[in-house]
């Protein structure tokens, strides 16, 4: 089995719940990184679909159809939302694979959301357990959060 983990840097606006993810390390058991260039392109690649996933990806419905149906309601990550991401190879051999290796493909994807969960809740004190981590939800939980301070 592939085991990775993944810890993300966030700046949050109380004001607006914008979330910006600033940095991601990304680590991840290959096995044998046969193409050490090639694991840290797939772990960068999977990042940048998780903080997607993580951020801004959401079909919404209303009355049974969906409302964002095109690229240009349905929001996706750009260039200009990409945080610097630190790639770590961690090098178990396995003894199953073909010269050690293991899957790397999915695993990097799975993660940002949870690492930016965390990292919301590190930084401004407010557990997120939904993705995307939409502002609205993130207001709506800093709205809460001080509301149950009073």
């Amino acid at each position: 089995p592939s085991f990775s983990a993944q810890a993300a840097r966030v700046r949050v606006d109380r004001q607006t719940g914008q979330v910006r993810v600033l940095e991601v390390a990304a680590a991840m058991d290959v096995g044998k990184a046969i193409n050490p260039r090639a694991v840290e392109g797939q772990l960068e690649g999977g990042v940048a679909m998780g903080l997607g996933y993580g951020l801004l990806e959401e079909v919404k419905m209303k009355e049974g159809v969906v409302i964002n149906p095109n690229f240009l309601d349905y929001k996706l990550p750009t260039a200009v939302d990409m945080p610097v991401i630190k790639p770590i190879i961690v090098e178990q051999p396995s003894g199953t694979g073909l010269h050690g290796v293991k899957g790397v493909g999915e695993p990097p994807a799975s993660l940002p959301a949870a690492a930016i969960a965390n990292a919301v809740d590190d930084a401004v004190g407010v557990r997120l357990m939904r993705a995307p981590l939409t502002q609205e939800s993130v207001l709506e939980a800093l709205d809460a959060s001080v509301a149950a301070d009073f």
